[in-house]
C-alpha cells in the first residue's frame, strides 16, 4: 500500500521549488474587485502550468467568475522553457491581492509533482484541481463545495469533463436540487475512470498523493487507491467542468493513446501488487481495458477518415 510519507515530504517539495511566494497570505479576505458576494469557499485551487500562456487566463477567469469564489489559487510552473513563469507572475496583479500564488519548480517534474507541491502548500481544507487549458462553469465551486460541506464523510467528488467545441462558455443557471450526486464504488472505478482531474474536489487531509513515478494515469491510480482503502467518492451529474481540446486528438494516435493505455494497465498491476485486486480480476480488467482502448483507436481513425 502506497501512502505518502509526511515526514520529510515537505523538505523534498522545497528542494523542487525554484522560488515560493506563498507565505503571508490572508485566507479570510473579502474580494473587492468584481466580487459577487463577500462569501468565499474554503478551497485551494491547484493548477499545474507548463507552456500554458495561451490558455491559463481562460482557466483563471473561470475560477474568478465563480459564484462562490475559492480562497486561493495556486499556480505551479513546471519549469516551462517559454516564459510561462514570467507570464504567470504578471497575471497575479490582475486579481485581488494574494488571491493568486505562483510557485516554480527548479526542473520539469510532471503534473503529478506540480500538483503534490501545491497540495502541500494549500491553506484550505479542500483542494480543487484544474488544468491550465480547461475551465469551469461559474457555479462549479458553489454546488460541489456546498454538497461536500453537507456530506463531510465524502472524500472526493468529480465527474467526466464535457467537451466544448468553441470558446463560448455555457451560462445555464442551476439550483442545488439539480446537482445530483451518485456514489462511485471501487468496483465502478475499476471498470473505468469516473473522475476527470479538472473536475475533482478532494479533502486535503487524505494520506495519498499522486504518484510521481507515472506520467500517465497517475490520477486514476490515486482515485483507485483512495476508494480501494475505503474512502467515499461521488460523481455529480451536471456538466460543470469543460475541456477545450479532444482528450484523444489527432496528434500522437499511436504514442499518447498507447501510453495512456499502458498507464491504465499499470494501474491494475499496481493494485494487484498492493493486494487490492486478485489475479483473475486483474486479467479481466486488463482485457476490458484493452477492448476499450481499441474502440477509442477506431473512433479516432474513423473521425479522421471523415474529414
Amino acid at each position: 500500500m502506497r501512502v505518502a510519507r509526511r515526514s520529510g515530504f515537505l523538505s523534498r517539495i522545497r528542494e523542487l521549488l525554484l522560488f515560493d511566494n506563498c507565505e503571508g497570505v490572508s485566507h479570510n479576505m473579502l474580494f473587492e474587485k468584481g466580487a459577487r458576494s463577500a462569501a468565499s469557499a474554503n478551497v485551494s485551487v491547484v493548477i499545474p502550468c507548463y507552456r500554458c500562456k495561451a490558455t491559463i487566463r481562460r482557466a483563471l477567469d473561470s475560477v474568478f467568475a465563480q459564484t462562490l469564489r475559492p480562497v486561493e489559487v495556486l499556480l505551479v510552473d513546471d519549469a516551462s522553457p517559454d516564459g510561462t513563469l514570467d507570464f504567470l507572475q504578471s497575471l497575479v496583479t490582475e486579481y485581488p491581492e494574494n488571491w493568486v500564488r505562483v510557485c516554480a519548480l527548479k526542473k520539469n517534474a510532471g503534473p503529478a509533482a506540480a500538483r503534490n507541491t501545491a497540495w502541500e502548500m494549500a491553506s484550505q481544507p479542500y483542494i480543487a484541481f484544474l488544468d491550465s487549458d480547461d475551465s469551469w462553469h461559474p457555479q462549479k465551486i458553489e454546488l460541489q463545495y456546498g454538497w461536500m460541506l453537507e456530506n463531510p464523510e465524502v472524500t472526493l467528488t468529480g465527474q467526466i469533463c464535457e467537451m466544448l467545441s468553441s470558446e463560448s462558455m455555457p451560462h445555464h443557471v442551476y439550483n442545488a436540487a439539480q446537482a445530483g450526486f451518485y456514489q462511485v464504488t471501487f468496483a465502478d472505478l475499476l471498470k473505468s475512470n469516473r473522475f476527470s482531474t479538472p473536475s475533482v474536489m478532494i479533502r486535503k487531509d487524505v494520506a495519498y498523493r499522486f504518484s510521481t513515478d507515472k506520467r500517465f494515469c497517475e490520477d486514476y491510480l490515486l482515485w483507485c487507491e483512495l476508494l480501494g482503502s475505503g474512502a467515499r467518492g461521488y460523481s455529480l451529474e451536471l456538466p460543470l467542468t469543460f475541456c477545450h481540446k479532444p482528450i484523444y486528438g489527432h496528434a500522437g494516435l499511436s504514442s499518447n493513446m498507447w501510453a495512456m493505455e499502458k498507464g491504465e494497465l499499470d494501474v491494475y498491476d499496481h493494485l494487484f501488487r498492493e493486494g487490492r485486486i486478485g489475479p483473475v480480476r486483474r486479467r479481466l480488467l486488463k482485457g476490458w481495458s484493452f477492448v476499450r482502448y481499441m474502440r477509442r483507436v477506431l473512433k479516432v481513425k474513423l473521425g479522421k477518415s471523415l474529414e
